[in-house]
């Protein structure tokens, strides 16, 4: 497996920053604390305005609209107006944020991994505190 080196001199630090500004801006570009949910969303199938209302649980209508246009303009949502009565608005991931899937999938292997690791060291906690002598209190916490 080869080792990922920072390179020496003077290009190395120019090489840094280039990289770091390329992580801010890609950052910029998906966060903010609704739009990767809302990504994650789109990335499952396409939705109408107050289906992902739904779906966000705590996001206000304003907010929502305001993160959609940032999307949008940052052209990885597509939004398309239908002229129906009333009008219907739907909202799509576009191929360039289909890009992201990897990293939604890192995110929910990480997330799960985290999810396993707490009850797999809780159950590590009880197991010495069983084997110390103590017992356990009602509320998870060892006891005396």
């Amino acid at each position: 497996m080869e080792k990922n080196t920072i390179p020496t001199g003077l290009d190395a630090s120019s090489d840094i920053a280039a990289v770091r500004d390329e992580v801010r801006r890609a950052v910029a570009l998906i966060g903010g604390k609704w739009k990767l949910e809302i990504l994650w969303l789109l990335n499952q199938r396409i939705h109408r305005f107050n289906e992902l209302r739904r779906s966000v649980p705590g996001v206000t209508q304003h907010m929502l609209t305001a993160q959609l246009r940032e999307l949008e303009k940052d052209g990885l949502v597509r939004r398309t107006i239908y002229p129906e009565i009333p009008p219907r608005v739907e909202y799509e991931i576009t191929d360039e944020a289909q890009q992201l899937r990897p990293v939604f999938e890192a995110i929910l292997a990480w997330a799960n991994s985290r999810h396993v690791a707490k009850p797999v060291a809780a159950a590590a906690a009880h197991h010495e505190a069983v084997s110390a002598g103590r017992r356990p209190s009602a509320k998870g916490r060892m006891g005396p």
